[in-house]
């Protein structure tokens, strides 16, 4: 039987904070032989207790959010829960429960919202984290700026563009080429 603490003592306590954010083949790997069937079930609407507590809420936002960007990086499928996520998350921050959990952990009510291709969402996002975050968010806080700054620009992220089978503009390709999100964020710190 699938339970939220399962997501959660995997991504909170096995995983290393500093891989939650790495492109790594066998993390990949990993979420996707452990947490692939969980995500299906999730998408087919089997973990509505989840969304009645903060914890059960942290883990279904983790498991929409979080893991399909790693089990099916670089692909449409990565963003396919995208949605769903961003509802939990914004329903979760309206309740308060995001103040329920502890940084760092706290981080990822919020990150559905860096996440969305929308101004207000990206606003929304930058404002949480400085004001949610003191003790662990000045890095969150500065990719959240650049995320917010990329959606500014374009109104979505250019760098998904191949796995979502759009077609890129020419200032899309001209940033990309020019460095994309990295060099968002080089010119935030600058």
């Amino acid at each position: 039987m699938a339970r939220p603490e399962d997501v959660l003592s995997y991504w909170l306590d096995e995983v290393d904070p500093s891989a939650w954010y790495t492109s790594s083949d066998d993390l990949d790997t990993d979420i996707r032989n452990r947490f692939e069937p969980m995500w299906h079930e999730a998408m087919e609407g089997n973990f509505g207790l989840w969304l009645t507590y903060p914890t059960g809420m942290l883990a279904y936002i983790i498991l929409t959010d979080q893991f399909p960007r790693n089990m099916f990086r670089d692909t449409a499928k990565a963003f396919s829960s995208d949605k769903p996520a961003l509802a939990a998350a914004k329903v979760a921050v309206d309740r308060g429960w995001d103040m329920k959990i502890d940084e760092p952990a706290r981080q990822f009510f919020y990150l559905p919202m860096m996440h969305s291709e929308n101004l207000c969402d990206q606003e929304r996002a930058v404002r949480l984290i400085l004001t949610r975050m003191p003790e662990t968010g000045a890095s969150n806080l500065l990719h959240a700026k650049a995320h917010r700054e990329v959606i500014r620009r374009f109104g979505r992220f250019p760098f998904r563009n191949e796995a979502l089978d759009r077609t890129s503009t020419a200032p899309e390709m001209a940033f990309i080429q020019e460095g994309g999100y990295g060099a968002t964020v080089d010119a935030l710190t600058a």
